[in-house]
């Protein structure tokens, strides 16, 4: 809106009216508002969930300090999709097809996750929405995503070709052809061409491989976006841990966005360039804002959790915005943690029912799941784990930490692996 005002402006010579012309410039007023959104009112929603008394239902695991979160507001999530999309909606390019994609995304999702909260208030207590209907919606958003980047003309690249010195063998410049085309190419870490086109495994369908090739992708999106939402779901069970590993994860994101939204940036470190994808970046300033705000209340001891309606949305944010800059092949070593707890739960239960089948008695290999309850149990405690140590439990906060230092590293990892080919 605030755009769309400064674009007429403009039109009359007005004064500072050309800032919304700066990537930069919006990014920075989408991050300073939806900061401001969070933190302001954020507490006031947190004031209106106490009363209407949407407390945490909490079942007694035997950790230490879990009892005590029972009755903490939940469904805070909402504060993290108000602060994202005011800011978004104020100065962003609404006519961006990246930006509309970003803002269905974090609708479809908050919807979703909503929804399944709702229903566990409803019925006061864990048991929410199914979890078919919820990789329904999660595989709904996975083909609108792909549906639209293989169909919209707005959603292309321009293929980078390395002119390299035929003495020294080193690449010397590095050029763009001048037409946009579509492309099922995505960035891949540590090969060094950086990059690799989905259509080179279906070659085998002769004239069709181009159309295969869009078919895998969109297969693809659809384990993307369904993986990172249910991994943030799960990793969302300690006071602040999503959230600040979500923060992180942003960031890089949103620099990833930039740079490959800047032709010169992107012909500097030979990265693929994709017109019209640095709109992401005031969608990402928005989000980061969004989620520091609402850290601001979720840190230990948290005085709201997200829930279903945050932890969702954030996953899935995160899967649409890698997607959308073809950097979906970096998100399991950007967002291992997230996919870490995904495959510890599928392990927890897949050996417990193999051992129970073979011997009658279910053994675990970690002694709980999702992982960061792990490390809060107390070891050797009557539990048939493979997997003991720490025997004495972590305090919480420290484990948040950790988890936190652990994606900071993962994300310099990432941004190594451009480079290092």
């Amino acid at each position: 809106m605030l755009y769309w005002l400064f674009d007429i402006l403009k039109e009359y010579g007005v004064p500072g009216a050309r800032l919304m012309d700066y990537i930069t410039f919006r990014t920075g007023a989408a991050l300073i508002l939806s900061l401001f959104i969070a933190m302001v009112f954020g507490r006031k929603i947190i004031n209106r969930l106490q009363r209407m008394q949407v407390g945490e239902i909490v079942r007694n695991l035997d950790l230490e300090g879990q009892m005590r979160k029972t009755g903490t507001p939940t469904m805070g999530g909402i504060i993290i999709i108000i602060a994202t999309l005011v800011p978004c909606l104020l100065v962003g390019n609404l006519t961006n097809v990246y930006m509309i994609l970003m803002l269905v995304a974090t609708v479809w999702l908050g919807s979703l996750g909503f929804a399944d909260d709702y229903l566990k208030m409803k019925r006061h207590n864990k048991d929410g929405m199914s979890g078919k209907f919820k990789i329904i919606g999660q595989v709904g958003l996975g083909l609108i995503v792909g549906l639209t980047m293989m169909l919209s003309p707005d959603i292309v690249t321009r293929q980078n070709h390395e002119i390299i010195n035929r003495e020294s063998n080193e690449v010397e410049e590095v050029i763009y052809e001048t037409e946009n085309i579509k492309s099922t190419q995505t960035t891949i870490p540590f090969v060094k061409e950086n990059n690799f086109d989905y259509a080179d495994l279906t070659q085998w369908m002769g004239d069709h491989a181009q159309t295969g090739g869009w078919i895998l992708f969109i297969l693809v999106v659809i384990f993307i976006v369904t993986a990172t939402s249910n991994g943030a779901n799960l990793t969302d069970g300690l006071d602040g841990l999503t959230t600040g590993c979500s923060a992180i994860i942003a960031v890089a994101l949103a620099v990833m966005a930039y740079l490959g939204g800047s032709i010169i940036y992107s012909s500097y470190l030979n990265i693929m360039y994709i017109p019209g994808s640095e709109e992401l970046s005031v969608f990402s300033g928005a989000f980061i804002g969004a989620l520091i705000g609402f850290l601001w209340y979720n840190a230990f001891p948290a005085q709201v959790f997200m829930g279903d309606t945050g932890s969702l949305t954030l996953g899935g944010i995160i899967a649409v915005m890698a997607v959308l800059i073809h950097k979906e092949l970096l998100l399991p070593l950007l967002c291992a943690i997230f996919y870490v707890e995904d495959l510890s739960v599928m392990l927890q239960v897949a050996y417990f029912k193999y051992t129970k089948r073979r011997t009658g008695v279910g053994k675990r290999i970690f002694k709980m799941t999702p992982l960061h309850h792990h490390f809060q149990k107390q070891g050797n405690a009557g539990i048939d784990a493979l997997l003991q140590k720490p025997i004495q439990a972590v305090p919480e906060s420290k484990i948040v930490t950790r988890f936190w230092i652990i994606g900071i590293f993962l994300a310099v990892i990432t941004f190594v692996t451009l480079k290092i080919r």
